[in-house]
């Protein structure tokens, strides 16, 4: 990696680590094969678990907006609103992204997760350990008060990973998704809650150089 990358944008410096995972931003390469990802199935396509289906395109359209959306987020990123957009590595190959995403985070110490896997990468426990990963960035090492999610009530895999992560119900919000209701269940999990639920180690690397990026003290 260029070092002066590195110094002028330290995200890129960015590392989290579980015994299987890499979580990282993304440079152009990586961001190329995370785009892959996305350009294949994300899910069925006779469901749609997102609030935004994004997914309802062409596979090169979706892999061009996976890029193009990944480049915003640092295009538009400033310390009192950010999204930090990660790719997910299993054993060095990238099968899906891990968002984090705030507003006045230095006051708030609040956040919000989401996420997608490749749809050959489903069913193999990753999507906990990924969680687990971001969560232990927020808690552990940027100071969270709480983290937030929500997945629509027919998802029981998301909702899982959240239950197993120790997020509790915060109630439910009706969205329109292809032109029909569906529902969606908030989730939130505060610090103590993280802290009973604890079993994947991880380590964070290069966050020191991030906090200002981030919000908050480089203390």
């Amino acid at each position: 990696m260029d070092p002066h990358e590195v110094h002028h944008w330290p995200l890129y410096g960015l590392r989290i680590t579980t015994p299987r995972l890499e979580l990282r931003v993304p440079g152009i390469a990586l961001l190329d094969e995370l785009a892959a990802v996305a350009a294949d199935e994300v899910h069925d396509p006779a469901e749609m678990p997102f609030s935004f289906p994004w997914t309802d395109v062409a596979p090169e359209e979706r892999g061009r907006a996976t890029f193009q959306h990944v480049l915003g987020t640092i295009a538009e990123w400033s310390p009192r609103k950010w999204t930090l957009s990660l790719a997910v590595l299993c054993e060095g190959r990238v099968v899906g992204r891990q968002d984090m995403t705030t507003g006045d985070y230095a006051v708030t110490r609040e956040g919000e997760t989401g996420s997608w896997l490749g749809l050959a990468h489903q069913g193999k426990g990753i999507g906990t350990k990924m969680r687990a990963a971001v969560l232990h960035l927020a808690f552990g090492e940027l100071g969270a008060r709480a983290m937030t999610t929500g997945a629509m009530t027919d998802n029981p895999r998301s909702l899982a990973v959240s239950r197993k992560c120790g997020y509790r119900p915060d109630g439910e919000t009706v969205v329109a998704v292809r032109g029909a209701a569906r529902t969606v269940l908030r989730m939130r999990l505060d610090r103590a809650g993280w802290k009973a639920h604890r079993t994947v180690p991880v380590e964070v690397h290069g966050v020191g150089a991030c906090r200002g990026l981030f919000g908050i003290s480089r203390g």
